[in-house]
């Protein structure tokens, strides 16, 4: 038996999706907004807004990380288009509505809170102890191993330790920091920690014990972190904690090169983005696209074209 075979464990992949330019889905909204307006907003539909994209997430997945066992999309009454007449190609992927990973907390539902439903994604029926996540604006650009995401079977975990803002900051301004790094910074401390470690757009690495055993035998935190409809400020990020508790109990590897391409703005000139496209993805293995839906049209098809044909399966 080779060194190979004996090593060899299943992965999944665990995807969160949601076309928040579906009526439907915006009608079931309605009733828990404070107002109307905030539909309308531009905050509010960058949050929710999509153009697609999860197509080339599942497409650079099959096609980098051929040796994942299923590709697992959460979503709540709504199938991705490119899986509405199912190809062959696509056999690994299904989607699993919000219905089946929250049975028995039922009254939870809708949520409209990816902290919420992250919460929940261990869950997923027949889902392997072994698990990456992904937001559906990450995606996979070179040819990846299983030890890029478990190296003796403990997660990988790309980041590097920061000081709370606290200590970085005054007071005042502390209360003003909220969003992904408060979230991270709640996850630390419940892990114990007086630091934490800053993990930044890559696929998540996550061992589905790990958030089983934890939320046995705390409940009452599970509870706390799942009854919000939309994003709070008392909430922590699930992924943080269990990257912070597999720290704790020191069963991962921390690596500082997170391998990214990273975009989060696209206000600069279209000959920018194509030098930074040719020049980094060669040596990169993940690129994050945050916001997309706001991205000028000529960008837009620069990169929506870029992917296409970089994740062509």
């Amino acid at each position: 038996m080779t060194k190979e075979h004996i090593n060899h464990i299943e992965i999944d992949a665990v995807i969160l999706w949601v076309d928040g330019n579906d009526k439907r889905h915006q009608a079931k909204m309605l009733p828990y907004l404070e107002t109307n307006k905030s539909i309308k907003s531009k905050k509010f539909k960058t949050r929710f807004a999509q153009v697609d994209e999860i197509e080339y997430t599942v497409n650079s997945l099959l096609k980098y990380a051929p040796y994942l066992r299923n590709i697992f999309i959460i979503t709540d009454e709504q199938t991705p288009n490119f899986l509405e007449n199912k190809e062959s190609e696509y056999e690994k992927v299904s989607t699993v509505d919000h219905k089946v990973i929250f049975s028995g907390y039922e009254e939870f539902l809708p949520t409209f809170n990816s902290r919420t439903i992250e919460t929940f994604m261990f869950r997923i029926p027949d889902l392997a102890e072994h698990f990456i996540y992904l937001n559906d604006d990450f995606f996979v650009i070179n040819k990846t191993q299983p030890k890029d995401f478990f190296q003796n079977k403990q997660p990988v975990l790309r980041g590097r330790w920061l000081n709370f803002n606290q200590k970085l900051f005054s007071k005042k301004t502390e209360l003003k920091k909220t969003g992904h790094k408060a979230a991270q910074q709640k996850a630390a401390k419940l892990a114990g920690f007086n630091k934490y470690y800053n993990f930044r757009h890559t696929p998540h690495p996550i061992r589905k014990s790990t958030f089983e055993n934890y939320f046995k035998t705390n409940k009452e935190v599970f509870i706390e972190n799942i009854k919000y409809k939309f994003r709070s400020d008392n909430q922590f990020l699930p992924q943080g904690l269990i990257n912070h508790l597999e720290i704790k109990n020191k069963t991962c590897v921390l690596q500082q090169d997170l391998q990214l391409l990273y975009f989060r703005s696209y206000k600069k000139p279209l000959f920018w983005y194509k030098f930074n496209f040719k020049s980094k993805s060669k040596t990169k293995l993940f690129l994050a696209l945050q916001n997309l839906s706001i991205c000028p049209p000529k960008v837009l098809s620069f990169i929506l074209n870029w992917l296409e044909k970089r994740v062509k399966i």
